[in-house]
């Protein structure tokens, strides 16, 4: 299993949340905090580093180990806050997964277009961001009760970007069920183009997953 280090600002009921799960399943976590007394909801056998400080400062965020994280979640109480520290993760500091936590839903797609992808408040879940910031196929967003089929939500792999959908599916013998494209569902034919900032739910089974994920790293093979 890849390990990878996640760093999330904001220590309330969501922050807390995560950092534990993402400890759960042996994640290296740095949370940062404007209140100390915020980390207490971390319990006594969190162990990664709290930090407590603003999220969107760049020492801060040097101090949470930011230029060797493969991911970031602003999840605290505020939207400017949150979308600060967002842009200051991805565009000063190049981290490509950024979640952010956002009150009011108008704002979201203005986000999504800058490649940072926001969950509203009504849908919220820790659960979500988790899927979203761990590496592709690393947790599914769904399982059938018999742990055969799985559904997968992933940003569309660079090296498919211009590819028609019927060839990934062909080649990673998977479906894709729907395409999220600047916050709106899209539902393609195997003609559909995959463009850049789409993000794919993938159905495969559970034992091909491995090699569903080893050709869309790879990239589509042509005949001839």
């Amino acid at each position: 299993m890849l390990i990878v280090h996640v760093v999330i600002m904001g220590c309330g009921r969501v922050g807390s949340t995560l950092a534990r799960s993402l400890e759960d399943r042996n994640h290296t976590v740095s949370i940062i905090d404007s209140e100390p007394d915020a980390f207490r909801r971390l319990g006594p056998g969190f162990n990664g580093d709290k930090i407590p400080g603003i999220g969107f400062d760049q020492e801060v965020l040097e101090k949470a180990g930011i230029r060797r994280a493969d991911a970031f979640a602003a999840v605290s109480s505020g939207d400017n806050s949150n979308i600060i520290a967002a842009r200051v993760a991805r565009e000063t500091f190049g981290i490509q997964q950024v979640v952010a936590r956002i009150y009011d839903p108008g704002r979201a797609e203005v986000y999504q277009r800058l490649g940072i992808t926001t969950v509203a408040t009504v849908k919220w879940t820790a659960d979500q961001v988790l899927r979203r910031i761990l590496p592709a196929g690393a947790e599914p967003d769904f399982r059938d009760p018999s742990g055969t089929i799985r559904v997968d939500h992933i940003p569309a792999p660079e090296v498919w970007v211009g590819a028609r959908v019927g060839q990934l599916q062909e080649q990673a013998r998977c479906r894709v069920a729907w395409i999220d494209r600047l916050g709106e569902g899209v539902l393609p034919d195997r003609d559909s183009v995959i463009q850049e900032g789409d993000r794919l739910h993938l159905v495969t089974r559970e034992e091909s997953a491995d090699q569903a994920y080893e050709v869309l790293g790879r990239g589509p093979e042509h005949e001839g």
